[in-house]
């Protein structure tokens, strides 16, 4: 191809690089301003749960696995943080970086039997594995059962900086999504990230081009386990607890939801979808029962009228890398 050919390519590219950078640093400086104007606790809990989403859909939108048992690596990484700083008075960072190890080691596991399944047998192991670690935390006598880990003080980061004091807390959170955040964005837009879009796209293809297949989705599915760890274990530090919700059934399926609603292989769409559960969640509380009927009947709306999620469509029409 020509290099006059190529221009306008290369023009597309950059444009779009430039605004993903303009979109990421305006998010940036609204999330450092957010805690004055918004509940910090709140916004906390949202960054967690949208590292979450992202984390998940880095498995099933860019590698095209579906996990239905996601929330055992979210799950159990807040249990080994919770029970590490409150049982061995473990530093707190060092608590969330073995959270996150012991997520990865999970999915090693995990993925090294389920990657050699494809579509509904795939997804029917991680249920499995899934289910496995819910009876076992709520069996083990260090996760406390059923009334799991609490009062989880936060402690000192390095030894030096207390994180009882929320601001604090908060903005230590906020640089851990981040950069949860940017190593997602980076696996994406890497070579690495462009196998895994082959495979999702035409797994035949990407096998008779030389690729191992099973190394990338095992590879893809470890990543995903430890970024989705990493969100479980910074969340028992800002609730302070550890309980078997994180490692239940229903949170894996509102991960799914989350993806779908925002827009499953887009960047941002995961976020959004997040902040939309959880902002439901956090003002419908009053509701009861009810939140759940709410949250359906809009996922069925949103199904309906955005086939690919809300960023998704937005995507689809302006054309902009979301």
């Amino acid at each position: 191809m020509s290099a006059p050919l190529l221009q306008p390519a290369r023009a597309t590219l950059a444009n779009g690089s430039i605004g993903v950078a303009a979109a990421f640093a305006l998010a940036i400086g609204l999330l450092i301003i957010a805690p004055f104007a918004i509940y910090p606790v709140f916004v906390m809990q949202a960054l967690c749960v949208a590292l979450f989403a992202c984390a998940f859909n880095l498995l099933i939108g860019y590698a095209g696995l579906l996990s239905f048992g996601h929330a055992m690596f979210f799950g159990s990484a807040a249990y080994v943080c919770a029970h590490a700083v409150k049982e061995w008075g473990v530093e707190p960072l060092t608590a969330i970086l073995m959270g996150a190890a012991a997520a990865a080691a999970i999915g090693l596991t995990t993925g090294a039997l389920a990657v050699r399944r494809q579509g509904i047998y795939f997804a029917m192991i991680t249920v499995a594995f899934s289910q496995m670690i819910y009876f076992y935390c709520l069996q083990a006598r260090f996760t406390h059962g059923e009334d799991g880990i609490t009062n989880i003080a936060p402690g000192s980061l390095l030894g030096l900086i207390s994180l009882s004091n929320p601001m604090v807390m908060y903005y230590f959170v906020l640089a851990l999504t981040v950069f949860g955040f940017l190593t997602i964005y980076r696996i994406i837009n890497s070579p690495f990230g462009d196998v895994l879009k082959a495979i999702r796209d035409n797994e035949a293809r990407a096998i008779s081009l030389g690729y191992r297949v099973d190394q990338y989705k095992l590879a893809a599915f470890v990543l995903s386990a430890a970024l989705a760890g990493l969100a479980g274990a910074i969340k028992a530090l800002v609730t302070q607890n550890a309980s078997l919700t994180d490692v239940s059934f229903s949170t894996s399926g509102e991960v799914v939801l989350m993806t779908l609603l925002g827009g499953m292989g887009t960047l941002s769409g995961p976020v959004i979808g997040a902040l939309l559960i959880v902002s439901m969640k956090f003002y419908l509380s009053g509701y009861g029962q009810w939140v759940t009927a709410i949250q359906g009947l809009i996922f069925v709306c949103c199904v309906l009228l955005f086939r690919r999620g809300i960023i998704g469509e937005i995507a689809r029409v302006t054309k902009w890398p979301l």
